[in-house]
């Protein structure tokens, strides 16, 4: 806007002359009021000899200063391109730069009232304001920001929507294996501290093994919900593991323990269904009554089975010892395969889908949402 008025015209000229004798009319109307308030104050004030005293003159009304000689050479300024306005369009433009809200503040107060206020002061004339608008210009529009306060606000909603996010993810319940699981796996460290679990003499130990020993908490959970407790008032069996006490006992014998056997004894009962259950898999040495071992094979003493377990039917016998397959049962597969047989020896009359489930929570040990385990866990908790 600046660029605007420093390339004013001669027509321009005459628009300011109007400004400055409209300047001059108001500083007039001021000055009236000026003097007769000064009236009005000497009219009601007495001198000292009690008479009243008259009001000073008036002030000198103000006059208008000519306007500019239409000889007045033109003002040089710096050649620009500036797009030429209509003359009748000026004054209107004009006007549009006087408005009270795009005068700076140090100009709009005199000219709202008339003048200055004070006659005496000596304020910027005519000229000097003109001018000063001229320089100045009109103020800048400031651009329209968004509050502060709606920023943080926005932030604050973000940064819960992200935590109440994560919270959800990290939260969230999933399916997991029944508490009693927890409990027994730790009884089961305790009981895979006897050395004497592994089967006699292949020494065996698929029942304690680092990797296999969820066996014995998967038996437990299928036969008697790892309940210590339990009592089955059919079979007379107690305690974890699905056989008689008078069989138990005969194990314990062979666990030396350092106490007589009790079934009710969670580590008692999981360190009998340890060597039992190696038994099953590995095969036993037993004196028999003639005073001569007697060699009972294992799971791993039939080719058969070996080739099911391993992928390789071979199998390694010695004398005197249970046959055993000649690779180790590793896979995933074999192993399952592997713990369905030894539950269905192990519990006498046992189904073929309940040794198939007993295989599925043993693959799975690592893994309790999966659909098979729910469906197999939801049909326990009916039973029991």
């Amino acid at each position: 806007m600046r660029e605007d008025f420093e390339n004013f015209n001669d027509e321009d000229e005459e628009w300011l002359s109007e400004l400055e004798i409209s300047d001059t009319d108001l500083e007039n109307e001021l000055s009236d009021w000026h003097a007769a308030r000064a009236r009005d104050l000497a009219e009601t004030s007495y001198g000292q000899d009690g008479a009243p005293r008259r009001g000073r003159p008036g002030m000198l009304r103000a006059q208008p200063k000519p306007g500019p000689s239409r000889q007045t050479p033109p003002r040089q300024v710096p050649p620009r391109q500036v797009p030429s306005r209509p003359a009748a369009s000026r004054p209107a433009q004009a006007r549009h730069y006087l408005d009270e809200e795009e005068l700076d503040d140090d100009f709009t107060t005199p000219i709202q009232v008339g003048g200055w206020p004070e006659a005496g002061r000596h304020g910027p004339g005519p000229e000097d304001r003109t001018q000063a608008i001229i320089d100045r210009g009109r103020r800048s529009v400031s651009r329209v920001r968004r509050p502060r306060s709606r920023k943080i606000m926005f932030g604050v909603a973000a940064a819960v929507a992200v935590v109440t996010l994560v919270s959800v993810l990290v939260f969230r319940s999933s399916p997991s294996w029944p508490a009693s699981v927890a409990t027994v796996q730790t009884q089961i460290t305790t009981a895979c501290q006897n050395a004497n679990v592994a089967s006699e003499p292949s020494q065996v130990n698929f029942a304690c093994g680092k990797t296999t020993s969820q066996i014995l908490w998967v038996f437990a959970l299928m036969t008697s919900g790892n309940n210590p407790n339990f009592t089955d008032s059919k079979t007379g069996r107690q305690g974890l593991e699905p056989i008689s006490p008078t069989q138990g006992g005969e194990i314990a014998w062979s666990l030396n323990m350092h106490h007589p056997y009790n079934p009710m004894d969670p580590v008692d009962s999981l360190e009998v269904a340890a060597r039992a259950l190696n038994n099953i898999i590995g095969g036993a040495t037993l004196t028999g009554t003639n005073g001569k071992p007697t060699v009972q094979q294992g799971l791993e003493g039939s080719p058969a089975n070996c080739a099911k377990y391993t992928g390789s039917s071979a199998v390694v016998s010695h004398a005197g010892f249970p046959s055993l397959c000649a690779q180790p049962v590793n896979t995933a597969t074999g192993q399952a395969a592997l713990v369905a047989d030894a539950y269905k020896q192990w519990v006498v009359g046992a189904t073929d889908a309940q040794a198939y489930d007993v295989g599925v929570l043993f693959a799975n040990a690592d893994n309790p949402g999966n659909a098979q385990v729910q469906a197999i866990l939801k049909n326990l908790s009916q039973a029991s």
